[in-house]
């Protein structure tokens, strides 16, 4: 039992740190185009790119959730 709400503990956390990453790869994409609005590309690209892989710290916690947890 206290397995199971440690581990959804940890899911939760990582989601919140996701969420707060993500928004922080925004905002600094948002500053940096408009301070150089000809890179929008790359920086749209960059941080579609980094967002993805911050989200991936949450699906590596549920993943390692699923896996841990002996029924």
């Amino acid at each position: 039992m206290m397995a199971a709400i440690g581990g959804s503990l940890h899911v939760g956390l990582a989601a919140f740190a996701s969420a707060i990453g993500v928004a922080l790869i925004g905002k600094s994409a948002a500053e940096a185009t408009g301070r150089n609005p000809g890179a929008s590309t790359k920086i749209l690209v960059n941080g579609i790119i980094f967002a993805a892989l911050v989200e991936g710290i949450t699906f590596f916690a549920i993943f390692l959730l699923g896996s841990g947890i002996p029924e």
